[in-house]
């Protein structure tokens, strides 16, 4: 069995609450839904192995399962989102241009270009910004 998406539980599980029914079998659920009973079935089986052997099953008792379920996806997708500090204003004054932040960041000593630096994901950040300010000001400039 393999693991439902995230979407069609959501979508269950709403369709379920808002029937208002103390019993509900996937023949209902497929009238409110607009799917299949059999592949309501099959996804739902995942909850509960007899799900696919038994027509008349009443899907509110997944409904706790369900709920823990979707809890559990939301708290890992927000877990795997890791926010990057933003780029301020003063950091990106300290450049005048793209080529004011590669004479600062890649060369040596006598100005020449050192091949072996190796740019941080921030380093590469405020150097797009710095390309995309530099475009939009050529941009202007062709007006």
């Amino acid at each position: 069995m393999k693991e439902p998406k995230l979407v069609e539980v959501k979508k269950y599980l709403n369709a379920i609450l808002k029937m208002n029914k103390k019993y509900v079998t996937a023949e209902r659920l497929s009238k409110v839904v607009g799917i299949y009973p059999e592949i309501i079935n099959e996804q739902l089986s995942y909850f509960e192995p007899t799900l696919m052997m038994d027509p008349e099953y009443n899907l509110m008792e997944l409904v706790p399962a369900l709920k823990k379920f979707v809890v559990e996806k939301e708290e890992e997708k927000s877990s795997t989102l890791i926010k990057k500090p933003a780029i301020k204003k003063q950091t990106l004054e300290q450049y005048d241009s793209v080529s004011d932040f590669i004479y600062k960041k890649m060369t040596l000593v006598g100005g020449l270009l050192d091949r072996n630096v190796v740019l941080s994901d921030t380093d590469l950040r405020i150097l797009k910004k710095l390309i995309v300010e530099e475009q939009q000001a050529r941009k202007k400039g062709k007006k």
